[in-house]
């Protein structure tokens, strides 16, 4: 797993346009990337839209706001589509990022074991390192957005 201080790599992925993104790119610009298991389910689509409807005031603070699942770029512009999303989501079709960062990993859900993503918001700063986590268990779907917030004001 990803700690507080760690530099992500370069590759972040590749965006719902097919575009790759990559850390250089954001040079002196902070950002939240926020890990979600699947495209259109109730969950993260409230996760989604919680950061969609905060998106002004995250913008404001100076971060701007980037998915990751393992969906496809299509899932990915259907999602932005339905939802209005103002930000962009990578396709980690190939689970790197996930991996790499330590946010793919065993869950369990109706007494079926199976592996997904782990829930995982990160905040990165102009330099590329992780200034703070929210782990699964801390994430409030509905009002992540306002979590997210809170901790920028403290």
């Amino acid at each position: 797993m990803i700690n507080v201080g760690d530099r992500l790599p370069e590759v972040l992925g590749t965006d719902e346009q097919g575009r790759e993104i990559r850390l250089s790119e954001m040079a002196g610009r902070s950002f939240i990337l926020y890990f979600y298991p699947k495209d259109n389910t109730s969950g993260c689509t409230a996760e989604a839209c919680s950061l969609r409807d905060r998106y002004a005031e995250l913008s404001e603070a100076g971060y701007e706001v980037i998915g990751v699942s393992v969906d496809s770029e299509k899932s990915h512009r259907n999602f932005i589509e339905k939802h209005q999303l103002p930000f962009r989501l990578i396709a980690d079709t190939e689970k790197s990022l996930v991996q790499a960062l330590g946010v793919w990993g065993e869950k369990k859900m109706y007494g079926r074991t199976y592996m997904g993503i782990l829930r995982t918001t990160l905040i990165v700063n102009g330099e590329g390192k992780v200034e703070h986590i929210f782990v699964p268990k801390d994430i409030k779907t509905k009002i992540h957005a306002e979590q997210i917030l809170s901790y920028l004001e403290s």
